[in-house]
């Protein structure tokens, strides 16, 4: 009988095969994508992706998912909403063979139509571009040729002073006669050439630096800003341009110039020198470009009316081409019995799920009308099965937290339990203030409230990770609350939840302008109820204070948190049925442990339970007492002294811990050598022989394998209650290795070094509670002085108006640095204290994650990429 599923625990995992009839392989994978609790192992692992069976399937699926995915990016490029995956009902449905060929047919035939509407779009839209630049060339070329013809001199000057300027005195004969009607002639009379188009305003400065040296400066420019941005049709973007007029001499220079311009992404258009004729070039353009204007609108408004249909449906074509291929390609795991004709798969399954498995294929089979049952087989293996710990919304993030380093081995112990309640309040004693941590649970809560329209919304990376995290937040939240409680802290100010237990003495003279010391005494028969004193806010000796009583605090806290989860590793020995691993590992190391830092947690626990002065004594050093424990054993000085008869229990205990180090390093290798050593003297067979059987067999005879794994026998195989055949099997490719002494002594001497000096790191750095924590509370402080202090100062109108800027600036402060930037710190303190300092004391983290075959897995991937 499966047991009970409990995060303490990853599931029980059985390795199951099945036997599924050929015709019916399809709606048996989708069934079982359906329910997501099979992971399936690849029995054809030397087979090219080319050579599997369902090849062809899945490039036909490719095509329909290429074609998907161009429907996508037009209506993204179109501005047009998609449908939501979130309004379709029944979105897990598995979709039918005639569905995905009808899908199939369709997709194909709107592919070629939203192609050809899109490139007779993209053509009408490059011409209208090249119309609006020549409008714009014409327009501004006007203005150049006046400019021009009135400065004929300064341009025949411009062209004297180059090198070729006596090639251009016949153009100076010509430029200063007169045609008939006492008119200057035109520029082709006086062969000066021109060239007129536009480019790209960035590179203009480059166009004219490069005319003019590869020319010697025999050219005249000129050139305007065009003052709307042209669209690029090819880059759909716009783009600033330039109009450019460039007149020289003889035909060569002009065929020059249009080569520099072409190779520099202008574009060159015809412009006539006539007014008249150059005036009807204008109205043949806006008359173009009036027509262009109209077949442009109706091709638009018919591309978005196919793509809007498209959009209405694209969310769930999506959806159905993704599963439909992921049960092509986990068909492509299966192998195939040409004798049976029957497609045989092994999966490893959640063993309470066996059953539901069994009723959703009989299902299966009842629809498909077959009399051939798919036949469900348990295989016995020594094989170490994946880790599958089923978590919920609650329990994800924290599971998350420990995948992260690791995931922990099949039954091993799973420290996502109890981080649960450690990994926030290790953070609350670093950030703990009432204030600061109602803020967080506020912030976790409405996250949590609106979660369904949050989830289904776009998110930036950032707050990603919070909404992921927001039941971690809500329980740091809380805890940060309760923790500040105990400090006493809400924003840096007390809280008085009760009478102080102490009064000030104040004399009768009083100044509070005079800086004289007050003492405060206690109240006789009185002891605050609940955390700290609100009173040592106001104290001077407040922080001197904190820091002990907090410093103390820290190291009591760490050797709980390690000595439980040292303890941890006494349940998986046991567990594993290793006691070796108890006898050779856990008792040493706890004696080792204990022995000194258990014994400073009593020296610190005694020292506070002890009213020192009413004895007439001064308190003892602590740090002393841990120091000279070791340099001088036996020897108390007063200082240090904390009890009578204290040496010898301080001797005992050095002893014990010196001596569990030889244990720890010797007692565990020695044993597995003799281990060994004992079943190979009695004859006991090679580690690598097990019981094997092929999937593919029916012989009634077990057959077991030598260490290379060659067959020597048959399988036998045993009917359950439910029909099916189970198999009892040793997979062959066992895990198990040879014996080698060397390497387990090393690795021994390895962990035996590391434990002993963690010990002493990994106390100390539980020292980052206390630091963490007093610079939240003094950061909080120096910023309540800093703004919110001054603004008090202040009286009448101008002291509400400073109230009010100094509140938002003291608040905004307060949730960037305070909330986001101190939270996020204290965040990674405590995550590292449960990697390093407490997961190191029973976890290794060389465990395999079940990945299992889920829709509903695949499901949320692709609703992430369709936000």
């Amino acid at each position: 009988m499966a047991k009970k599923e409990s995060l303490f625990r990853s599931a029980d995992m059985t390795l199951t095969q099945l036997y599924v009839a050929n015709e019916i392989g399809r709606e048996v994978v989708s069934a079982l994508g359906e329910l997501g609790a099979m992971q399936f192992r690849d029995l054809n692992p030397n087979t090219t992706a080319f050579q599997r069976t369902f090849t062809q399937e899945i490039r036909r699926l490719d095509n329909v998912e290429r074609q998907l995915n161009y429907f996508r990016t037009q209506i993204e490029k179109n501005g047009i909403e998609m449908r939501p995956i979130y309004e379709f009902s029944n979105t897990m449905a598995a979709p039918t063979a005639t569905e995905i060929d009808e899908l199939a047919d369709r997709s194909q035939s709107l592919e070629q139509r939203i192609q050809s509407l899109n490139e007779s779009y993209e053509t009408l839209k490059k011409r209208e571009s090249e119309l609006t630049e020549w409008r714009w060339v014409l327009r501004e070329a006007g203005g150049f040729f006046d400019r021009a013809r009135g400065q004929t001199e300064e341009i025949r000057q411009s062209l004297e002073s180059t090198d070729d300027a006596p090639l251009l005195r016949d153009v100076e004969q010509q430029a200063n006669g007169a045609s008939e009607g006492g008119q200057q002639q035109s520029f082709s009379v006086m062969n000066i050439g021109f060239v007129a188009g536009v480019i790209p305003r960035e590179r203009m400065g480059a166009f004219e630096r490069i005319l003019w040296r590869t020319l010697r400066g025999n050219l005249y420019m000129n050139q305007s800003e065009i003052a709307d941005p042209i669209i690029d049709p090819e880059k759909n973007e716009e783009v600033n341009k330039n109009v450019f007029v460039i007149f020289a001499h003889g035909k060569e220079i002009i065929a020059k110039i249009r080569k520099i311009s072409e190779s520099l992404g202008a574009d060159i258009y015809s412009v006539d020198e006539n007014s008249e004729l150059r005036r009807d070039q204008i109205h043949e353009v806006n008359s173009r470009l009036q027509d262009l204007s109209n077949v442009l609108g109706n091709t638009k408004r018919t591309l978005d009316a196919e793509l809007t249909q498209i959009g209405r449906s694209l969310a769930a074509w999506l959806i159905v081409v993704k599963k439909e291929k992921s049960v092509y390609q986990t068909l492509n795991r299966f192998s195939y019995d040409p004798a049976r004709k029957t497609l045989v798969a092994e999966a490893w399954c959640p063993t309470n799920m066996l059953g539901l498995v069994k009723s959703t294929l009989q299902d299966v089979n009842e629809r498909a009308g077959l009399s051939v049952p798919t036949i469900v087989n348990q295989i016995k293996t020594t094989k170490t099965p994946p880790t599958y710990n089923k978590t919920n919304r609650f329990t994800l993030g924290f599971q998350t937290i420990i995948d992260a380093y690791g995931t922990a081995k099949y039954q091993e112990v799973n420290p996502g339990l109890p981080t649960i309640v450690t990994f926030p309040f290790l953070f609350a004693v670093m950030f703990g203030d009432f204030g600061h941590g109602a803020i967080m649970t506020m912030a976790a809560a409405a996250m949590i409230y609106w979660e369904k329209p949050l989830q289904r919304g776009k998110q930036d990376e950032l707050f990603g990770m919070a909404f992921y995290g927001r039941y971690i937040m809500l329980m740091m939240g809380i805890y940060s609350m309760y923790t500040g409680i105990i400090y006493c802290d809400a924003f840096s100010k007390e809280l008085s939840l009760f009478p102080s237990m102490w009064q000030w003495d104040f004399p009768d003279n009083y100044n509070p302008d005079d800086p004289t010391t007050v003492k405060a005494t206690r109240v006789e028969g009185y002891t605050y109820p609940f955390g700290l004193d609100w009173r040592w806010h106001d104290a001077s000796n407040d922080l001197l204070f904190s820091n002990s009583y907090k410093m103390k605090l820290s190291i009591l806290l760490g050797w709980a948190h390690m000595t439980y989860s040292l303890c941890l590793s006494y349940i998986n020995a046991r567990f594993f049925k290793t006691p070796i691993d108890i006898w050779g590992n856990f008792i040493p190391g706890m004696i080792f442990f204990q022995g000194i830092f258990g014994y400073l947690v009593f020296a610190i626990i005694f020292k506070w339970s002890t009213d020192w002065y009413a004895i007439g004594e001064n308190p003892p050093s602590l740090l002393n007492m841990l120091i000279y424990m070791f340099l001088q054993p036996g020897t108390i000085s007063d200082d240090v002294r904390l009890y009578s008869g204290q040496g010898g229990v301080q001797v005992v205990l050095v002893l014990l811990a010196v001596s569990m180090v030889p244990v720890m390093l010797f007692l565990k290798p020695f044993y597995l050598r003799y281990e060994h050593n004992k079943a190979r003297a009695q004859g006991y067979r090679g580690i690598g022989e097990t019981t094997t059987v092929s999937a593919l067999e029916d012989d009634d005879e077990p057959r077991t394998s030598g260490g290379d794994g060659q067959p020597n026998g048959r399988a036998s195989f045993e009917s359950d209650m439910d029909g099916g055949a189970v198999i009892t099997q040793a997979l062959g490719d066992s895990e198990h290795e040879e014996f080698e002494f060397s390497e387990v002594m090393i690795h021994q001497v390895i962990h035996t070094i590391e434990f002993c000096l963690n010990c002493v790191s990994h106390t100390a750095s539980y020292l980052r509670l206390w630091a963490l924590s007093l610079a939240h509370q003094q950061l909080s402080k120096v910023l309540w002085d800093m703004t919110l202090n001054n603004a008090f100062g202040f009286d009448g109108p101008l002291g509400i108006f400073m109230i009010f800027c100094f509140f938002a600036v003291w608040f905004a402060l307060t949730i960037a640095v305070l909330v986001v930037m101190e939270g996020t710190s204290a965040m990674l303190h405590s995550l590292r204290l449960h990697w390093v300092e407490a997961m190191s004391k029973h976890f290794i983290g060389d465990g395999v994650t079940f990945e299992p075959f889920s829709f509903k897995i695949m499901l949320e991937d692709e609703m992430t990429e369709l936000k």
